[in-house]
Order: structure tokens, then C-alpha cells, then sequence
């Protein structure tokens, strides 16, 4: 594993980390999980399975340590890993038709409803209330998200790429130039 990599992963991690906790919650204290924004940048940036199950599983700690839904550490162990290696197979999956502009922010707002649902899920069938609740905070907490992370993937997408060509890290694979 090539350790500049795994230093952007975390860079990543604590982007998300710093965002996760300034979003303000709006509905019974769900928040946006702006972490999950950052995990598939990351997905998208390094598409290799080692980087997606550390990145995945140092986005779940972080989030389960950080969450204010009840039951949510649990749901959130389960959830990242689930989620980050369902949308690495949608992309490698999709990679052949990627247009990075309009693709990473598609696939940040797939990413966030598979999430939310896989979220909710947990959390719902862990109180024991996921017979009316669930289709309620899926229209709440999770579509919203999902809007809010396709945006700021949107946003956040060219200016990484910009930097990574910049630094000759460009999408994992090292240059001549940086081999040396």
C-alpha cells in the first residue's frame, strides 16, 4: 500500500470527520453524514479494494464514535463497509462509461440513499419501530442528504482532482516522476 495514499485517505476521513460534526441536525437529531461525501471521493480518487475496506472501516469507527442517533454505533459499523463496497462495485461496475465531472457526484447520491437505507434499516430494527418510520425518515433525513452530498461532491470533485494532478498522485497510480 503506498503510504501517501493511505495519508490522503485520512486526510479524507478527517474532512469528513470536521463536517460530520459542524452540520447541525434537522430532524430528531439525525444529521447529514457529510463523512459519507468524503468516503466516496475517496472510492472514486483510489478505486482499490485494500484503500476501500481501510477507508471504509476508519469512516465507521469515526461516525459511530460521533453520531447522535440511538443505536446509531452499530448501524454505523454495519453500514460504511456495506455501503463503500457497494459503490466501488457500481463503479468498477461503471468505470468504462465514468465522465468524472457528472459520474462522482451521481454516484455520491446513489452511495447516500444506499447508505441511508442500509442505515435506517439497523437503527429502525434495532428500536423496533420500522414499520411506519422508516419511509419517513428515508424522505427526511435521507433524501436530503443524498442532495446535499451530490452537491458538495459536485463542488469538492474537480478541486481534488486538480490537486492530485498537481502532486502527481492522479488516481493511485504513480508516476515516473514521483517513483524516483
Amino acid at each position: 500500500m503506498n503510504t501517501r495514499i493511505l495519508v490522503m485517505l485520512s486526510l479524507f476521513v478527517g474532512i469528513g470527520a470536521v463536517l460530520h460534526a459542524i452540520v447541525p441536525p434537522f430532524f430528531l437529531g439525525m444529521r447529514p453524514d457529510m463523512m459519507l461525501a468524503m468516503m466516496f471521493l475517496g472510492i472514486i480518487l483510489f478505486p482499490k479494494l485494500p484503500y476501500v475496506l481501510i477507508l471504509s472501516l476508519a469512516t465507521g469507527f469515526i461516525s459511530a464514535l460521533t453520531t447522535t442517533v440511538p443505536g446509531g454505533q452499530i448501524a454505523n459499523l454495519i453500514d460504511k463497509p456495506i455501503t463503500a463496497l457497494s459503490v466501488f462495485g457500481i463503479f468498477m461496475i461503471l468505470k468504462p462509461l465514468f465522465k468524472g465531472k457528472f459520474a462522482a457526484p451521481v454516484l455520491a447520491g446513489v452511495g447516500t440513499l444506499i447508505s441511508g437505507a442500509v442505515f435506517l434499516g439497523i437503527v429502525l430494527f434495532a428500536i423496533g419501530l420500522m414499520d411506519a418510520s422508516f419511509s419517513v425518515m428515508f424522505m427526511t433525513v435521507v433524501i436530503p442528504t443524498a442532495a446535499l452530498n451530490t452537491a458538495f461532491v459536485a463542488v469538492i470533485y474537480p478541486i481534488a482532482t486538480g490537486i492530485l494532478r498537481r502532486t502527481n498522485m492522479s488516481y493511485a497510480v504513480p508516476t515516473e516522476k514521483s517513483a524516483n
